[in-house]
């Protein structure tokens, strides 16, 4: 069954992040060239407003497995959502093929992505040794097809459009669909069970919820109050409010013990760290997206290189170092250095990636080896705090609250997001100097200011790490 869920995954991958790969090319490019011809600055905060929405529907995915029809249910009709959005995108024209595909595909990836992980932790016990090894295993499987997924999809763009790009992100999510529907079934009993039932008589008022949020949503896009050039300004919105009161309701419970209550506090810096670091390293699919449209000679023995292929560099350096990685935690064990130095090393990390754009400024076209080192450092600060913050929080979760820590760092990605799509309307290819070192500059403060404050967080954890 771990194979079943590796390769669903691989392949929600590579549809996720072949169709993100030319999305926002899709929305800039002209109708000339196949595109929509939406203003660059738009169609970037509409690329970072969905990956803002995708982490934050993983909480309603999460909700709708705890409560009503368990992971294997959900992680199932997900990947039928992802399937049809992408064939919306593919034969849908112009905006509505936009709009129905990217709210198919952002439900449905949240659902997707919240449930995976508990399956695959539903096939060992956990003192199982083959435990942490399965999930290699599966992280794998994410890096495989997010490195082929914008290989594919960007060849298939440049060679017969975007929709058979689109096309072949849906067939890809397909062959997963059909290897998990034949094999469903095998999975333990606990992934079709529902851990914490809704109440019947409590379907009404829920329903009713939802219903009055969809009609307040139409309601404002019919009046304009919600549009394209806005949307990434509410997403934030609204993720900052879900943050609060995520961090709200954990404080107030009272079975929350007071060395509890002291680790959620530690949380709040580094949630903060998180989302500055997500809001610069989800560029890959905004500014850098547009930037190796515009700026990079990908001319390679007279062949141009798809600008989207640029996307399957980081995977390629998370395959190559991500075990190297694990090894020298594994080696220094309590040597390691903690959490909050970790993440100030990221922070640092991901400053200089951005510094380093600076002396390409103003060239007529940048080398693409360039772009590989600015990425290596990008995954280099990747691996320094995405893995480190999701294992944390697990880590710092009070025992009546172990899935919405986890809830919460995905907030902390999904802020970030939304925040690379509002940036984005900052960065302009023709004077970009500003930009770069602004943003590089600020990232590097972040991580110093939290170096210098590692010792109260320290204390706040309360022993872990």
């Amino acid at each position: 069954m771990l194979l079943n869920l590796f390769s669903v995954e691989l392949w929600e991958r590579f549809s996720f992040y072949g169709m993100q790969g030319i999305l926002a090319y899709y929305m800039y490019y002209s109708v000339t060239q196949g595109g929509l011809g939406i203003d660059e600055g738009t169609a970037l905060g509409i690329v970072g407003t969905y990956g803002g929405g995708v982490y934050l529907s993983t909480i309603l995915g999460a909700w709708v497995a705890d409560r009503l029809m368990g992971s294997e249910k959900v992680l199932f009709y997900s990947a039928i959502m992802i399937m049809a959005g992408h064939l919306s995108l593919a034969l849908l024209p112009g905006a509505v093929g936009l709009t129905v595909g990217l709210i198919l595909i952002g439900v449905g990836s949240g659902g997707l992505k919240a449930n995976a992980t508990s399956l695959v932790g539903t096939l060992y016990a956990k003192d199982d040794d083959r435990r942490d090894a399965g999930f290699s295993i599966f992280y794998m499987g994410i890096n495989i097809g997010g490195l082929i997924g914008p290989l594919v999809t960007g060849w298939l763009q440049v060679t017969w459009g975007f929709h058979v790009g689109f096309a072949a992100a849906a067939v890809g999510m397909a062959f997963g669909l059909l290897q998990y529907g034949l094999t469903r079934k095998n999975l333990p009993q606990s992934a079709h069970e529902v851990p914490n039932p809704l109440p019947k008589s409590q379907y009404g008022k829920f329903i009713a919820l939802a219903a009055a949020a969809i009609i307040i949503i139409v309601v404002a896009v019919a009046l304009k109050l919600i549009t394209a050039e806005n949307l990434k300004w509410i997403i934030v919105a609204v993720v900052i409010v879900a943050t609060i009161a995520y961090f709200a309701l954990i404080l107030a419970n009272k079975t929350v013990t007071a060395v509890e209550r002291s680790r959620v506090y530690s949380f709040m810096p580094l949630f903060l760290a998180s989302a500055v670091f997500w809001s610069l390293f989800q560029q890959q699919f905004t500014v850098i997206a547009l930037y190796s449209d515009k700026r990079l000679d990908r001319n390679i023995l007279g062949w141009e290189v798809p600008a989207s292929w640029v996307a399957s560099i980081n995977p390629v350096f998370i395959i190559i170092l991500a075990g190297v990685f694990a090894a020298v935690w594994t080696k220094w064990g309590p040597r390691q250095p903690g959490t909050p130095v970790k993440f100030s090393v990221a922070l640092v990390v991901m400053g200089l990636a951005y510094l380093s754009f600076i002396p390409f400024a103003g060239m007529a076209a940048v080398p693409m080896m360039a772009i590989v080192f600015i990425l290596l450092l990008f995954t280099v600060a990747e691996l320094m705090l995405s893995p480190v913050g999701l294992s944390l929080a697990t880590k710092l979760a009070p025992a009546a609250f172990q899935t919405q820590m986890v809830a919460l760092f995905f907030l902390s990605i999904s802020l970030g997001t939304a925040m690379s799509g509002v940036l984005a309307q900052w960065y302009d290819p023709a004077n970009e100097t500003p930009y770069f070192m602004v943003i590089g500059l600020v990232s590097i403060g972040f991580g110093v200011l939290l170096f210098l404050v590692k010792k109260p967080i320290k204390k706040l954890m309360a022993g872990v790490m």
